[in-house]
């Protein structure tokens, strides 16, 4: 068996309860020892996601135009949607459980993931994610371009990481994005001026991944049954 098996859930977006479920299925299986270390790969339909950190302040105002939803994770508000690649690490974490170092392992695929398409991504000291620097010379601030928010249970991981490829960024527009007020969001697509996809930027964040969790390989399953079918978890 390989040491982690990737799960792509289709390029259809994912409506966020229906992914939430099946986050949740998986991580029984995962704890019972039934499945392997599984991460899933998805786009959802435009949804906010509060964490247990959110403020009455970082919600939006008025209708955002797509649900809010309140979820077990650390951290505040944010957005998930096409053209974001999301991705949800269903896997047991060695004992004794750091969940520090778990999150630095998540940042550090995301940076060399940009590292691929020549962006210097950095991790900010107080603030969760990973941030591309200002640069006073475009007009830009200090930009976070890849949002994580993690829960650890019975010495599994769910949710996890999203890193913004080519989406809609006016969806941030409506909420203070992680609770930060004072620094930018971007993409992959904003910062190299053409178009970088979901499917041009999963295989490389996917080999990223596996290096930092110490996968010594992996394989690909077709995911999209998960999502309707329990018993494709067993």
């Amino acid at each position: 068996m390989s040491d982690l098996v990737y799960a792509w859930l289709g390029d259809t977006p994912v409506p966020y309860h229906q992914g939430w479920d099946l986050q949740k299925r998986l991580h029984q299986s995962r704890v019972a020892d039934e499945v392997a270390d599984t991460v899933l790969f998805l786009e959802h339909e435009p949804v906010y996601t509060a964490g247990k950190r959110t403020g009455r302040w970082d919600r939006p105002i008025t209708d955002p135009g797509a649900p809010v939803v309140d979820i077990d994770r650390g951290g505040k508000i944010t957005w998930h949607g096409p053209g974001q690649l999301t991705v949800y690490p269903i896997v047991k974490l060695p004992d004794p459980i750091d969940v520090i170092a778990y999150v630095r392992m998540l940042e550090e695929a995301i940076i060399r993931t940009l590292a691929d398409y020549g962006l210097t991504g950095r991790r900010v000291e107080g603030r969760t994610g990973v941030w591309l620097d200002a640069d006073p010379e475009r007009g830009l601030t200090e930009r976070k371009i890849a949002a994580i928010g993690c829960r650890i249970a019975r010495g599994v991981g769910m949710h996890g990481l999203a890193l913004n490829c080519d989406n809609d960024m006016s969806w941030f527009d409506r909420i203070v994005p992680c609770g930060i007020s004072d620094a930018g969001v971007t993409s992959l697509t904003n910062e190299l001026g053409r178009a970088v996809t979901v499917t041009d930027a999963r295989p490389r964040l996917e080999r990223h991944l596996a290096d930092v969790l110490g996968a010594a390989e992996y394989s690909h399953t077709d995911g999209s049954g998960m999502l309707s079918d329990a018993t494709a978890l067993g």
